[in-house]
């Protein structure tokens, strides 16, 4: 399967092939600012299941919570935030979910820093929830 993300003016895309290794929602700060949302949704693929396929895109450079950065890559035209690649984990990439505008893609299997969401957001049981980050496996940014 391959799957196209892209910002909103068009300028920007991505190529990733096969499933995503993981879909997760954020609930923290820096995510909420980044997105102007309550949360970020983000599906995890190898760097070698993804592509650009448009650009060029920017990059912003950001701490984390983990100790480790995460390079935002996003469009210079319209400013959408589309892949991110977090140091934590340096085989993987972020995508922003809302970016392949497919309703139908798989939902998130789990929720991180749940301590930062907003009380009254409520999400479907069948997402496990973290307060923090998970130790393995976890947001990247």
């Amino acid at each position: 399967m391959e799957r196209r993300a892209t910002c909103h003016c068009g300028n920007l895309a991505l190529l990733c092939t096969g499933e995503p290794i993981k879909v997760s929602l954020c609930h923290c700060l820096d995510c909420q600012r980044r997105t102007g949302s309550l949360f970020s949704v983000a599906a995890f693929f190898l760097k070698d299941q993804a592509r650009p396929a448009g650009g060029p895109a920017k990059v912003f450079r950001r701490g984390s919570a983990s100790g480790f950065d995460v390079d935002f890559h996003f469009c210079g035209e319209c400013g959408s935030s589309l892949w991110w690649e977090p140091q934590r984990m340096p085989d993987r990439v972020g995508v922003a979910v809302g970016a392949f505008a497919d309703p139908g893609f798989p939902m998130p299997e789990q929720a991180v820093w749940c301590d930062e969401r907003h009380r009254w957001l409520e999400l479907p049981d069948a997402i496990a929830g973290h307060d923090r980050s998970p130790a393995r496996g976890g947001q990247g940014g």
